[in-house]
């Protein structure tokens, strides 16, 4: 926080534990004294008490109000700083010194209100993100020795096999080694729908397991597990300042000593010119009312409190730049493999001559893929089960494979090393639909095509079709060949698709895109990381345990689900919008509060109840941005146009 700012730095990795109740701040805690003891020298005025009664209380309740920011305020004078509370001792002295004790005291009540407010809106809005950690259960089960032991969390050490019980949350990373269900992993990525997982799925610390036992070899310690490593680096991360927030701290640092030379001129020009104890009281009101208190904690309170609410929604957003950056976004270049597809080839098609039928144009195939690891061959042996390996396989560099099959000589391979034949018109219509197709021979005659795709996201569309509609230009990059390209652009409704580029030709191409309008960059973290860095703001996707992900990107979608993206770029808007109103409503208060305090028409008391209380309308107005929840499916099927949204309603139905 800026030290023009009021109240404490934000609290940051390793401090006290943070405020779970109002009255665990301790600065609201002196205010509520303060309080008591302001209105019981308001009672003892009001029955006409001894005058030294009304002083004590009138004192007493300063020395508890001050008692929340003078200590501190001298503890930064001594080092060089000055900042809001120096502003408000000065006035809290001056306001003594022209007896006005009672002003004095409730200008330190109310202070200590809003420093007590500042400090338990930072705590509350940095929980959403600590909470994160107390998806870790308190105990895990672990086999040692032949036996099974009860541990603590952080007692499980690299390699243990922890026993995961049905219903039980997984206490932190590993791999399964046995067992197989279906997770709940809402709370971390977002997902909706548990995921199934068997023997060598990685799971995350936090999920929380279905209906089967399983045994999880663990990959990572409690204090290195993806929970605590994404709370880090958020918490690191949180020191970088977003456009807004540096343009709070850019006014309100040299608004500070100009107020402090403004008021010495009021006053000694003032008294030159007339009664010397109504201008120093002026000045001393002016300081008070241009105090940038509320303008500094303007945009930090929105952003801790945004950032913990993307949490919620299974995004990672590293720090206030990167908040800023995502709310000013008008343009998203979207990749395609892993972003808008699955990057799960499949077969899509089987074209069948020579009388040939499906079954054994694909039992062919898999025979040569048996023991190939290309994608394509796993789209392949997806389709035949314990696939029976062909004998005497070799590849052709830039071809495809020869074996023997049943006493036969089979091939698979590209059209034009082997001749489609009366496929011809297939395999066309096969590449011009965004499919790579491969023929497959035996004995000498084309048995027939076989089309791989990788296949779109179900949701791809939904989610360009609610961005195209709010305003968002949408460019799809690739380094896949131009048929296949347009064919998925199209098919995703994407107007704009770069194909056939290298990494370096995206990052080139986003940095272009850049300069027509702010631009966010969504890609895998890993083969995208130059375009992700060249962009006004990287995104990865699915970056759930990824460490080059989290790292490369400034946002981080930690699920796989597409619609995690118009998600966060709805809730960084809102955020953007939280801020830039704070900012506003904080300036316009000093600009209407200095010349009424300057032509004497509010008094040093009023000043300061209107000044603090819009403090704390920035402070709750701010923390507004912590409240989020997921775009409902009627957010994307609105978008429809009839005959889609009446399928998808009797789908539903069904």
């Amino acid at each position: 926080m800026s030290d023009a700012c009021c109240g404490h730095d934000a609290p940051g990795v390793g401090d006290p534990p943070e405020a779970e109740r109002v009255w665990d701040v301790s600065e609201l805690r002196a205010a509520a004294v303060a309080g008591v003891l302001l209105a019981g020298a308001l009672v003892s005025w009001w029955v006409d008490a001894p005058r030294w009664v009304v002083l004590a209380l009138q004192a007493s309740a300063l020395l508890a109000g001050a008692s929340t920011f003078v200590p501190s305020t001298l503890k930064r004078l001594v080092q060089g700083k000055i900042g809001v509370g120096t502003l408000m001792t000065i006035a809290a002295v001056g306001a003594v010194l022209l007896g006005q004790l009672g002003g004095a005291a409730m200008l330190a009540f109310l202070f200590a209100i809003s420093e007590g407010l500042e400090e338990y809106s930072f705590a509350r809005a940095r929980r959403g993100l600590r909470a994160l950690l107390s998806l870790v259960p308190d105990e895990a089960t672990v086999l040692r020795d032949g036996a099974e032991t009860v541990v603590s969390p952080a007692e499980l050490r690299v390699g243990d096999r922890m026993l995961v019980r049905p219903g039980e949350r997984i206490a932190t990373d590993g791999v399964i080694r046995s067992g197989a269900s279906a997770l709940d992993v809402s709370a971390i990525t977002g997902e909706s729908v548990p995921v199934e997982a068997g023997p060598d799925d990685e799971v995350f610390a936090g999920s929380i397991n279905g209906a089967g036992a399983l045994e999880v070899e663990v990959t990572a310690t409690a204090e290195d597990n993806s929970l605590a490593r994404i709370v880090r680096i958020v918490e690191a991360e949180q020191a970088r300042k977003g456009a807004s927030q540096r343009l709070a701290d850019r006014i309100a640092k040299p608004l500070v000593p100009g107020i402090m030379v403004a008021a010495t001129l009021i006053a000694a020009v003032g008294s030159l010119l007339g009664d010397p104890s109504v201008w120093i009281e002026r000045a001393l009101v002016v300081l008070v009312a241009a105090s940038p208190c509320a303008l500094a904690i303007a945009v930090p309170v929105t952003v801790v409190a945004a950032i913990g609410a993307a949490s919620k929604l299974g995004v990672l957003v590293k720090g206030g730049a990167a908040l800023e950056a995502l709310g000013a976004v008008r343009g998203v270049a979207l990749d395609k493999t892993g972003t808008l597809t699955r990057n799960q080839p499949a077969v899509v098609e089987v074209a069948t001559a020579s009388g040939a039928t499906r079954e054994e144009v694909l039992r062919v195939a898999a025979a040569l893929e048996a023991r190939s690891e290309h994608p394509l061959a796993q789209a392949i042996l997806a389709e035949v089960p314990g696939a029976r390996p062909a004998a005497d396989v070799s590849a052709v560099t830039g071809a495809g494979l020869v074996g023997h099959l049943d006493g036969r000589r089979v091939r698979l391979g590209r059209p034009g090393w082997l001749d489609a034949g009366e496929l011809a018109a297939d395999v066309q219509r096969m590449q011009r639909a965004g499919a790579t197709a491969v023929l497959v021979e035996a004995g000498g005659r084309v048995l027939g095509a076989i089309a791989v795709r990788d296949e779109l996201r179900p949701e791809a569309a939904d989610v360009v079709r609610w961005l195209r509609h709010h305003g968002y230009d949408i460019a799809m990059l690739t380094g896949d060949n131009v048929a296949t390209a347009t064919a998925l652009g199209a098919e995703a409704g994407i107007d704009a698709v770069h194909a056939e580029l290298r990494p370096e030709d995206k990052a080139r191409l986003v940095r272009e895109l850049g300069q027509e309008r702010p631009t966010a960059m969504v890609g895998d973290g890993v083969n995208d990381a130059p375009a992700l860095a060249a962009a006004d703001l990287g995104i990865a996707m699915g970056a759930m345990g990824t460490d080059v992900a989290i790292e490369t990107a400034d946002v981080a979608l930690m699920g796989d689900d597409l619609r995690h993206l118009p998600q966060v770029l709805h809730h960084a808007r809102r955020a953007r919008r939280i801020m830039l109103q704070n900012i506003g409503l904080s300036l316009a208060i000093i600009a209407v509060l200095m010349p009424l305090a300057l032509l004497g028409v509010l008094g040093l008391a009023a000043v300061v109840f209107v000044h603090e209380l819009a403090e704390v309308f920035v402070i709750a107005n701010g923390l507004r941005a912590g409240r989020t929840r997921p775009l409902s499916p009627t957010a994307f099927s609105a978008l429809m146009n009839p005959v889609e949204r009446n399928l998808s309603e009797r789908l539903a139905r069904t």
